[in-house]
């Protein structure tokens, strides 16, 4: 199975990897453009940015399948504060499936300086004197005490986004 992930950045490259391992993948990592801004706001936004880098990472490869990650922030309803989301999307040219990740509430200084402008992995980097956090354990990392780590999180996203291909439940494709 060849996948290529929209992305260089080594975390999303990982999640993809550990995530489809039983499968042996051969992982390609693209660079793309997520069509969408650096610190996307809402779903939508990050929905709409795993998707377009699943689809330009297939389209620029002879991959089987695309696979594109995001990560966002969003206010939801029901749920006080800010969260950080994260979303995948995966196609093969004809499908695309979406899936998500966890959510966790961000703290409220991070939130002001989000709303300020700011994206979250140089945030993170600030508050904790790291750098480069974003290709690391990222914010799910530091907001869990590492119970969990941007890796794996995005992981779950992606077998979300990947399970509807490799299951004969209510599906029609097969990888």
């Amino acid at each position: 199975m060849d996948v290529a992930v929209g992305s260089t950045n080594p975390v999303k490259v990982d999640a993809v990897e550990r995530t489809l391992e039983r499968y042996q993948p051969s992982v390609s990592a693209i660079a793309v453009d997520s069509g969408v801004p650096e610190q996307p706001w809402s779903v939508e936004e990050t929905v709409t940015g795993a998707e377009n880098r699943a689809r330009r990472a297939l389209a620029a490869t002879d991959a089987d399948y695309g696979v594109g990650l995001e990560g966002g922030v969003a206010r939801i309803e029901g749920v006080p504060g800010l969260s950080l989301i994260m979303w995948a999307a995966a196609t093969d040219g004809d499908r695309l499936e979406r899936g998500g990740g966890p959510t966790f509430s961000l703290p409220d200084d991070v939130a002001r300086r989000l709303e300020d402008g700011a994206e979250l992995g140089p945030v993170m980097d600030d508050r904790h004197g790291t750098n480069g956090i974003a290709e690391r354990d990222g914010a799910a990392g530091i907001l869990t005490d590492g119970l969990t780590n941007r890796s794996q999180a995005l992981s779950e996203a992606v077998a979300c986004a990947v399970g509807p291909f490799v299951t004969d439940d209510s599906f029609t494709s097969q990888l």
